[in-house]
């Protein structure tokens, strides 16, 4: 017989992508559908549609399911043999909704095996443009929803972030007010994680509480939708939604449609399909007490918490691999491009000169402070260049090496101080593991590693959520006995440790960080919306 294998599945913004590893965690096969290039006839921009009032962003649902029909044929033209898939599970672009028409679940129980997916469910939905991640169009949802909670930080409270114009709660009431007979046309409503995993079931697979964190709908406590949240939205929206399932359930068994299509095994599971940032955090094997940094055009932050205490900032999400824990995101807009700014004006352009200066320097670079935010930053919401010298007294500029370094220092410090805010300690056994472009720079990393007090490691997530989503299909075998994930992914390739703290870090930096903090509230810029759109 075969060996058995595992699919991971990722509907992200511009592609699908499939990865299949076999029971030793090795990728035997990997594919992709890029929307734009492979899909032209849906004429979309970036696997999107910006409308004309650059607000509203959307995705055609039939582009997802022709996708998927696509990858399927080119996987069986490659001979891939679908029968020895055990289980699979899956990741979906996070807040994006999808809305199935009435009488749409007889349709998805008993599509011919002759026909393409895309032909037989192409009458299924009641919005056939599904609004997307992108979407800021919802500022009045937004202020609605707030209002009828008590406010911002009540919202954060209950459902572990304020309002976000692209969380699907918003969303769904921009349709219902604008929109009411289509509104009462939807007979469910799933986010893209649950729609694609409903497409494998062959009946409306549940939302999980992972990517249902992401809704500004879902009491992340008690893990069931917030009445007062959803009163505030929509009218019976809790039948339109179904019940929350923990992350790891098995859903069922693969439809039949599969098993006569492809040859797949009538046994294969269906695992719960999560948020691609989620399943991102299964794929980077995070573990209590570890934080994952992408230091990319923005700088994200993946957090494991144990006690969140959610904020104005950030986002407190159910953990996808342990419900009995939480993971929060923090996103930071100025990231590379304000590093490469600075590295032009301060090194000539060399990365080599940059990382000399900041070797140049001492730690702490003797207590002059700065905050660098070309562009209006979320994480705290301010704009500019403010320098402050060890007497808390603003200076125009910084010579060149101080300017370096205290662009790297102030980076990470506000990442250690906003991961606090958060519920985030650092632990003794805390990992701090790295990816994107300045992950290669030995000498950044130090700085990160000593502001954190804690051993930075690389990794490589070119396909994080994919891999991530392999991983969770097979941990969701084995989830119901409490076998955590980390067993299940024991042989894995390990992340390489790059740098550990330099001896005296934690007392430097003590003192530093509780001045940034204060500073932080001189810098911050007020808003006038209560709304957010990053």
């Amino acid at each position: 017989m075969a060996a058995p294998c595992f699919l991971g599945w990722d509907f992200s913004t511009q592609q699908l992508k499939v990865i299949a590893i076999d029971e030793h965690l090795r990728v035997i096969y990997e594919d992709n559908v890029n929307f734009d290039k492979d899909l032209p006839e849906f004429k979309t921009q970036g696997g999107a549609h910006v409308h004309s009032d650059r607000l509203t962003v959307t995705s055609p649902v039939l582009m997802w399911v022709k996708a998927l029909d696509m990858i399927l044929e080119k996987m069986k033209s490659s001979g891939f043999n679908f029968s020895q898939v055990r289980a699979l599970s899956g990741a979906g672009q996070q807040h994006g909704s999808v809305y199935w028409k009435k009488g749409s679940i007889q349709i998805l129980k008993s599509v011919s095996p002759e026909l393409p997916l895309h032909h037989s469910l192409k009458a299924c939905f009641a919005v056939s443009n599904s609004p997307i991640w992108m979407d800021s169009s919802t500022a009045s949802q937004c202020s609605a929803l707030e209002d009828a909670v008590g406010g911002a930080q009540h919202l954060a409270n209950i459902t572990g972030s304020r309002a976000y114009e692209r969380f699907t709660g918003n969303q769904i009431a921009k349709i219902y007010n604008q929109n009411p007979e289509v509104y009462a046309q939807t007979e469910r409503i799933s986010l893209v994680s649950s729609f694609a995993a409903s497409l494998f079931l062959g009946a409306y697979a549940p939302i999980d509480y992972s990517d249902g964190s992401g809704m500004n709908l879902l009491q992340i406590w008690e893990k069931v939708w917030s009445a007062p949240c959803l009163d505030a939205c929509a009218p019976g929206l809790v039948e339109k939604l179904g019940n929350p399932v923990p992350s790891h359930s098995v859903l069922g068994s693969i439809s039949p449609y599969y098993v006569q299509r492809y040859e797949f095994n009538p046994d294969c599971k269906i695992v719960a399909f999560t948020g691609d940032n989620p399943a991102s955090l299964a794929g980077m094997r995070l573990q209590e007490g570890d934080i994952a940094i992408s230091l990319g055009t923005s700088d994200t932050l993946f957090l494991w918490i144990q006690e969140p205490t959610p904020a104005l900032e950030g986002h407190i999400l159910c953990n996808p691999v342990d419900s009995q824990t939480y993971m929060a995101l923090l996103c930071f807009k100025n990231g590379s491009l304000m590093r490469e700014r600075i590295r032009n004006e301060c090194a000539s352009g060399s990365w080599d000169e940059f990382s000399k200066a900041l070797s140049s320097t001492v730690a702490g670079n003797n207590g002059n402070l700065g905050f660098y935010f070309d562009v209006m930053e979320i994480t705290p919401e301010a704009v500019g260049i403010h320098r402050f010298n060890s007497d808390n007294q603003k200076v125009l500029n910084f010579p060149k090496e101080v300017e370096i370094r205290a662009l790297i220092e102030g980076q990470f410090m506000a990442k250690r101080i906003h991961a606090e805010k958060l519920g985030y300690k650092v632990m003794p056994k805390t990992r701090i593991l790295a990816t994107g472009g300045a992950s290669h720079n030995k000498k950044i990393l130090q700085v990160l590693s000593d502001v954190f007090n804690a051993p930075v490691y690389t990794i490589d997530t070119a396909n994080s959520a994919c891999l991530g989503s392999a991983y969770r299909a097979i941990h969701g075998l084995v989830a119901e006995t409490n076998v955590p994930l980390a067993d299940v992914v024991k042989l894995a390739p390990e992340p390489r440790l790059a740098v550990t703290p330099t001896a005296g870090a934690e007392e430097l930096y003590r003192p530093l960080l509780k001045r940034y903090a204060e500073l932080e509230q001189k810098v911050i810029y007020n808003p006038t919306s209560s709304c957010h759109t990053k």
